[in-house]
């Protein structure tokens, strides 16, 4: 099953319940603009501001709630500083060849489609889809497990969950690391607005 079709299918399930409120465009801007000045692993110069937003229509497809909108890019922003040809995790690899490929350090398996992704983990776009179809199918096993309500909290659940190994007892009460920067970037983005209306 293609990226396309699968992530059809889990738009169907997202959007079942209540509509979720998106930011308005000026929010995602501020987010883009973190996003290019402030990801340690790459220089503002080198970012390319198209890629960016065509990884915020992305994000936008999976209805992520308010509070961790721009976690795409976040992500995007640890693992690769937003190269599609990024190569990476060799120390896992007895002849030391990169294991994680693209913006989001796919490994091989994301390739041979052993959840129906069938990537090329070098294309940012089919990357980015396969990766937030993937969180999302953690949110009906994390809803259960964890017993969560609140939609963020799902969703971070199902977040860490997606991108960790398995672990017996589940992760609900664990962060990823890509969160980290995007609450710097929330708190960058509020000291501005603050300073903004003081001027």
């Amino acid at each position: 099953m293609s990226v396309l079709v699968t992530t059809t299918l889990l738009m169907s399930f997202l959007s079942s319940g209540p509509a979720i409120e998106q930011d308005p465009v000026a929010y995602y801007s501020e987010i883009v603009d973190q996003a290019r000045i402030n990801c340690k692993n790459t220089k503002p110069k080198n970012v390319d501001v198209n890629l960016l937003w065509k990884l915020v229509e992305v994000e936008k497809h999976y209805r992520v709630p308010k509070g961790l909108q721009g976690m795409l890019l976040a992500a995007a922003c640890s693992e690769s500083g937003y190269n599609p040809n990024a190569l990476g995790d060799r120390k896992f690899s007895k002849k030391r060849k990169p294991k994680a490929v693209g913006i989001l350090q796919l490994w091989p398996w994301w390739e041979r489609g052993k959840y129906g992704y069938g990537v090329n983990r070098r294309n940012p776009i089919d990357s980015a889809h396969a990766w937030l179809t993937h969180i999302t199918r953690q949110i009906p096993k994390v809803r259960r497990k964890c017993k969560f309500k609140a939609k963020q909290k799902i969703w971070v659940a199902a977040w860490v969950t997606a991108i960790r190994a398995p672990k017996p007892g589940g992760r609900c009460y664990e962060k990823p690391k890509h969160l980290r920067v995007l609450k710097k970037w929330k708190r960058a983005i509020k000291k501005k607005n603050r300073a903004a209306r003081a001027s």
